[in-house]
């Protein structure tokens, strides 16, 4: 496992404390899980992901990653109806563990984007990891 200096974060990103990550593409949110989550889990084998027109509620989970140590829940960080899935996952779920911020997993059109400003910056979300 990598050391909490090793690991990439980006700064234009907001975290949530179970490691998800948000970016907004137009009037949609992207989600992934950070760096030091793909890190944590190790080499990631399958992706569980939700249906496109599915919705859920801030803190809902809404799928999982299995890897050769553990099974993880995925939550959502806002709440919101799934608009996209990263259907690569589905036969590449390795693709979390070479880029975490590329490989996005769902994309959703957000219920209230104002949940946005409840998530944590970058240097929040470090200092939840040195902790």
């Amino acid at each position: 496992m990598k050391e909490l200096n090793e690991l990439i974060f980006k700064d234009e990103l907001r975290y949530t404390e179970d490691h998800e990550w948000v970016t907004a593409k137009g009037n949609t949110l992207k989600v992934g899980i950070s760096d030091y989550a793909q890190d944590q889990l190790g080499d990631i084998v399958f992706v569980e992901l939700p249906e496109v027109g599915a919705t859920y509620e801030k803190g809902e989970e809404f799928g999982t990653l299995e890897s050769v140590k553990a099974v993880s829940e995925l939550y959502l960080p806002i709440g919101g109806e799934v608009v996209a899935v990263n259907e690569d996952l589905g036969d590449s779920p390795e693709l979390i563990n070479q880029d975490a911020y590329k490989n996005w997993i769902i994309e959703i059109k957000p219920h209230d984007t104002s949940e946005l400003e409840q998530l944590l910056t970058v240097d929040a979300y470090r200092e939840i990891l040195k902790g």
